[in-house]
């Protein structure tokens, strides 16, 4: 790499304040604020909304959708017409 062309890259720690979840890798991300790690270390910390531990997708919590209804749905509402046929 040459030098001064690229940022700094360290470790940051993620912490997503709606699940109380934080973790510790290394990113070009910077911040003012910094916090205490487990290690004794002090690491810079930013603040995100969502994360793996609160997004709706990876928590199962995330809401089915009915397709075979959107389906009835669209042939009620457009018969044949929305076959695409010649």
């Amino acid at each position: 790499m040459q030098q001064d062309k690229h940022p700094s890259y360290g470790p940051v720690v993620f912490r997503d304040r709606s699940a109380g979840y934080a973790f510790l890798t290394r990113s070009t991300a910077s911040s003012e604020q910094s916090i205490d790690w487990d290690d004794g270390n002090s690491y810079p910390v930013i603040d995100v909304e969502i994360s793996a531990e609160s997004h709706p997708f990876f928590t199962g919590e995330a809401r089915v959708v009915d397709t075979e209804g959107q389906v009835a749905k669209f042939e009620r509402r457009f018969g044949d017409e929305g076959q695409g046929g010649t």
